[in-house]
């Protein structure tokens, strides 16, 4: 599962990651207005923890976006305001939950995976794509009633470029979506190929159109 953090408390910041990553969550942390707005335009996420008091903005506006532009990912606010009109304007524009700090990191998993199961079971109409469905919950994809074999990051591929449909996504794009912050340390993209490869190749054995192309030096498309 993938978690964008947006907090600008470095000390805190660092507990909620590491905390995270012990659970088995893949965790990117940005500290900025605008860093945050880039990454949830970009990518998609099981859920968003959103500081409201950034340097450079306030937060609800960047869950405002977010609501706006029907983006599904699940959003818990993080604060230490305690007001009471912060708190019902953040469920008023979409929020899933609300923790005001200090807070117990136990505590913050668990409303993590409160949002999740909650999102996960809110979408549980299949994707219909011609010849291809995809059921989220079970994350099973099948191809003409056939069900293709994938890989959790093969899956996660599929999904990070159909929710992207129609644009080019790039390599870097591709490889931070799978690995998170951890691309960087990546020399090249072979690993991304690969997936890409693999995935294609899954599709067209189990009687798909060939959606995904490639875009020669820049990335990749899945073309509706």
């Amino acid at each position: 599962m993938k978690v964008l953090l947006i907090e600008d408390e470095e000390a805190l910041a660092q507990d909620i990651v590491k905390h995270l990553h012990a659970q088995y969550y893949t965790c990117e942390w940005v500290t900025r207005y605008t860093e945050a707005e880039e990454k949830i335009n970009l990518y998609e996420y099981d859920c968003i923890l959103l500081d409201i008091a950034l340097p450079d903005g306030n937060g609800l506006n960047l869950l405002q976006n977010l609501k706006q532009h029907h983006k599904m990912d699940g959003v818990i606010v993080i604060s230490a305001k305690n007001a009471l009109e912060d708190k019902i304007k953040g469920l008023d524009l979409g929020a899933d939950d609300y923790m005001v700090k200090p807070f117990h990191l136990a505590e913050l998993s668990a409303r993590i995976s409160a949002v999740i199961r909650r999102k996960q079971a809110e979408n549980t109409s299949p994707i219909i794509l011609h010849d291809l469905k995809i059921d989220l919950p079970s994350r099973s994809v099948y191809c003409k009633e056939n069900r293709l074999d994938l890989t959790r990051k093969e899956f996660d591929l599929l999904m990070f470029l159909y929710f992207n449909k129609n644009r080019v996504v790039s390599k870097n794009a591709i490889a931070e979506h799978i690995s998170g912050d951890h691309a960087e340390g990546f020399i090249n993209f072979d690993y991304i190929y690969s997936h890409i490869k693999n995935l294609k190749k899954k599709l067209t054995e189990g009687g798909c159109d060939d959606y995904i192309k490639t875009i020669y030096g820049i990335g990749y498309r899945m073309e509706v």
